[in-house]
């Protein structure tokens, strides 16, 4: 049966503007509904500041043409002056506390990504495409300048935009549609040059990304606390340096041009502005002089011109401006819908229970990873009983850890099926089917918190003395009585002042702590004593008889000194079982698993006559 493949890439947004702008409204709804009123607010207050600056000086000017009393005059001036005030104080206000509305729905959005990348499943977290969609949409959220937040100023500019033009439009009616015409044509042909000179950055911000990118990448390199020994040592500093030299020379030439380019947009917005209020200026000043409008309605009507234009320029802005957040805001939601290729929901409830007895067969599996025409695996068949220790050993590239991924249910077979008491795992949901396993594997997670949290994998309910008893097991106990908060000492140091550093064998031992404390039916360990020295791993290997006591177990080495602990042991080769057996048996068939043991176990037994003449030498001395 083949799996289901991965989606490929997109090359147009699945939703639409309407559609992500609606989006945006529920999100909104769910957890802070006052963003849409402080975002109709904001509209309205620019809209009415607007409306008071162009009346205020027509409105005083009629007044001193008409002789109006002082009194009268003042309380024009009064009425406006506070009004104006009123309005920009108000939306002063909106503009500096709307961010404590708005921020929440960002957060919640980014929140949800977060879970996807934390949940989805793992063909899924490793495409190519998964990745680039994640840190697109990472960007779409972060920041307070980030789409998710800003269309909400994007919203408010659409409203006093379209209410502004509204009004001004009725208002030059009033005097003559030459006026209205001109202008209409002269500003959108000035916001589509525009847009177009200006929307440059925007059409080449891949290009632009891709720099910073590498920029970015050499910096963290530099800083890098786990690189600064191969820094120093390999005299990597200055290679560095040049790399980011290049990086920002490729950015200051990007730049460059792009400026050029800008340049080019605010003379042509010059040129046609020039135009525009020229030719409305020497309409109106043509009418004054007729006698059709007195100087406080010319005065009104100039200013209108200026302003009907800004709200013509506004809507076309305002909506490309929506049209950029919707492209992002589309990537964001069809990352949330990435398509699965297991049953998450919906799927058989498997409960796992540590009593029971669980068979796990994989039956005629065919397998590649995606992308790849390589077949890691061709027709495989391997049955782990209950309770049975099984030891996978091959060279490297052999598919020993693809193994382990199949097993786990990590990946699906292209061809074949994995089978857990005869039933295909693709029937069950897949989260559940993971609560089978317990595992240490070569690339282990370490999380910033206490060891005992660590241990416990951050459970809620954490149980301390099955904690120290887990610790205990794997020797780690004296350790953590020399260590001043003993179980509660914290780790990673990036992010605690007072944190420990444990050796590599100590975290391996760490971690062998943690799947105990799962206690699940099934151990995967995959070089479990890589980082150990030669008494630590004797010593693991001692308990590991008690540790995987009552367990299916699956054990991963390239020390061919730990399988003889194993009930059976595979070798992998050429995409097969290759041999099979116990360790005497393997021995005894003296084929690549005893060709490998014997060339291991030369570094650690000495040849006889080097022996001898090492004996010779002594009794000299």
């Amino acid at each position: 049966m083949k799996s289901k493949k991965l989606k490929k890439t997109k090359t147009t947004a699945k939703y639409g503007m309407l559609s992500n702008s609606l989006f945006m409204v529920r999100e909104a709804l769910e957890i802070r509904p006052r963003v849409l009123v402080l975002t109709l607010l904001q509209a309205l207050f620019v809209v009415a500041g607007s409306l008071l600056e162009l009346y205020v000086t027509p409105t005083i000017l009629g007044s001193l043409e008409r002789h109006d009393a002082l009194g009268e005059l003042l309380g024009i001036i009064s009425f406006f002056a506070l009004g104006i005030m009123a309005v920009y104080a108000l939306s002063g206000y909106l503009e500096k506390n709307q961010m404590f509305a708005r921020t929440p729905v960002r957060f919640l959005i980014t929140c949800k990504m977060w879970k996807k990348a934390g949940s989805c499943s793992y063909p899924v977290r490793e495409s190519q495409d998964f990745i680039r969609s994640y840190a697109k949409s990472m960007d779409a959220s972060h920041g307070n300048i980030s789409p998710t937040e800003d269309i909400w100023n994007t919203f408010a500019k659409i409203i006093q935009n379209l209410l502004g033009f509204a009004i001004y439009l009725y208002l030059l009616t009033h005097v003559d549609l030459v006026i209205v015409a001109v202008t209409v044509v002269l500003a959108a042909a000035g916001y589509l040059v525009n847009s177009y000179l200006n929307g440059w950055g925007y059409r080449h911000r891949q290009e632009e990304a891709d720099i910073k990118n590498r920029f970015f990448y050499f910096r963290g390199k530099a800083r890098d606390r786990l690189l600064a020994k191969d820094v120093r040592i390999f005299g990597m500093g200055e290679w560095l340096g040049e790399l980011m030299d290049k990086c920002i020379g490729m950015l200051q030439d990007f730049y460059l041009r792009r400026e050029r380019i800008y340049l080019m947009a605010d003379l042509t917005d010059i040129v046609l502005s020039f135009l525009r209020n020229g030719v409305a200026y020497a309409w109106l000043l043509y009418l004054t002089l007729q006698g059709n409008l007195s100087a406080s309605e010319f005065l009104l009507y100039f200013t209108a011109v200026s302003g009907f234009t800004t709200w013509i320029g506004g809507i076309m802005q305002s909506f490309s401006t929506l049209h950029k957040q919707s492209i992002e805001i589309s990537g964001i939601r069809e990352l949330a819908d990435y398509e699965e290729p297991f049953l998450f929901e919906g799927g058989k409830a498997l409960k796992a229970d540590k009593e029971a007895s669980y068979t796990i067969e994989l039956r005629d599996v065919t397998f590649r990873y995606p992308g790849s025409e390589r077949e890691i695996f061709s027709h495989l068949n391997l049955i782990l009983h209950p309770g049975e220790k099984l030891a996978v050993v091959g060279a490297n590239g052999a598919g020993k850890t693809t193994l382990i991924k199949l097993l786990c249910g990590f990946y699906d077979p292209d061809e074949g099926e994995v089978l857990l008491n005869g039933v295909n795992i693709k029937e069950y949901d897949r989260r559940d089917y993971y609560q089978l396993f317990a595992a240490v594997f070569q690339d282990f997670s370490l999380l910033a918190g206490e060891v005992a949290e660590n241990v416990a994998s951050f459970d809620q309910k954490m149980d301390m003395d099955r904690v120290r008893d887990c610790i205990g097991k794997v020797g780690l106990g004296r350790k953590m009585e020399e260590l001043p908060a003993g179980y509660h000492t914290h780790l990673v140091k990036e992010v605690y002042e007072d944190a420990v550093e444990f050796s590599g064998g100590e975290l391996q031992r760490l971690m062998m702590a943690r799947l105990l404390y799962k206690d699940s039916p099934v151990m995967i360990l995959d070089e479990p004593t890589a980082a150990l020295d030669a008494i630590a791993e004797s010593d693991i290997y001692q308990k590991y008889q008690e540790l995987a006591r009552g367990k299916s177990s699956v054990f991963i080495s390239h020390r061919l000194a730990s399988t003889r602990f194993c009930d059976r042991i595979i070798l992998l080769e050429d995409g097969k079982i290759a041999e099979e057996g116990t360790h005497e048996e393997l021995l005894a068939q003296g084929k690549t698993y005893a060709q490998l043991f014997e060339i291991q176990s030369k570094y650690y037994v000495a040849d006889p006559e080097e022996k001898g003449a090492q004996e010779d030498e002594k009794e000299e001395r």
